[in-house]
């Protein structure tokens, strides 16, 4: 048997139950996974910039704009360094596959203890982080549908656009990533290479995540997949499987320390910008 409630009825039920899912405060945290270990820098989180470590600049650039801060690690020397700057931490399975995967197990250690809706996946090696980055990521989960949320770039230079260490992006009207590729796309038919800048907007991924909390421990069940493993690109997996990945445009570059000579160029521009 149905029941129609009158208009009066659905006012008082309202009133009664004041929900509202745009009342709702997001919860976010931020985790940034930091291996001691690594092929061309061993070491590099602890490595000093300025008068900090990596780590420490990665923590404190996070915490502008993200009250709950943990570096997830799988060695001692960088968690006493986070203890000493009164840091938050958590220990990991040293044979974690990715950097996601070492997110997810963190995620799990955390939800004992404090509840969230959003992870923000911070790498370790990015000091420069900011707050604005960080925003846009955040404002990317006012989209009910939004799942996993990411940051690009316009690309504004050719030695970007035909990098294939810089991945490129192409994304819908409604800033949801269609596919990730190394090669540059779109592909402009009918003019020289020297003039694609010109003739369309490209956009350069920069590799920072968020995650809704459900949805994070489901990628790490997913099976590497044919074009994730073409091009070597980890997010290409959870499109395959249908997870909608929203987009927001950043003006502000990250610059990630991948080996010793970056580290060099980390310094500079610390200086050029103090």
């Amino acid at each position: 048997m149905h029941h129609s409630f009158s208009i009066a009825e659905i006012e008082r039920i309202r009133k009664q139950y004041p929900i509202s899912l745009k009342l709702k405060q997001m919860k976010f945290i931020a985790i940034i996974p930091a291996r001691y270990q690594s092929t061309r820098f061993p070491g590099k989180p602890l490595a000093k910039l300025g008068d900090k470590t990596i780590i420490q600049h990665v923590y404190d650039n996070a915490k502008k704009s993200v009250e709950h801060v943990w570096v997830a690690t799988d060695d001692e020397r960088i968690a006493e360094t986070v203890k000493a700057f009164d840091g938050q931490y958590v220990m990991t399975d040293p044979n974690h596959p990715s950097g996601t995967d070492r997110c997810a197990e963190a995620a799990r250690l955390i939800a004992k203890e404090t509840d969230f809706d959003v992870i923000i996946n911070i790498q370790g090696d990015e000091p420069f982080v900011c707050d604005a980055q960080l925003e846009a990521l955040k404002q990317c989960f006012d989209d009910p549908n939004t799942e996993i949320a990411t940051l690009v770039k316009l690309i504004e230079n050719e030695e970007v656009l035909f990098n294939p260490n810089r991945p490129k992006v192409v994304f819908n009207k409604d800033n949801y990533a269609l596919l990730f590729s190394r090669s540059t796309i779109p592909h402009i038919r009918g003019k020289a290479q020297n003039e694609w800048l010109g003739a369309h907007s490209f956009y350069s991924h920069l590799g920072m995540y968020a995650y809704r909390a459900n949805v994070l421990p489901q990628l790490t069940q997913l099976k590497p997949s044919s074009i994730e493993i073409a091009e070597s690109l980890e997010q290409l997996r959870w499109l395959e499987n249908g997870y909608k990945i929203k987009i927001a445009v950043t003006e502000f570059e990250s610059i990630g320390i991948d080996t010793p000579e970056d580290l060099e160029q980390a310094k500079l521009f610390l200086e050029q910008r103090d």
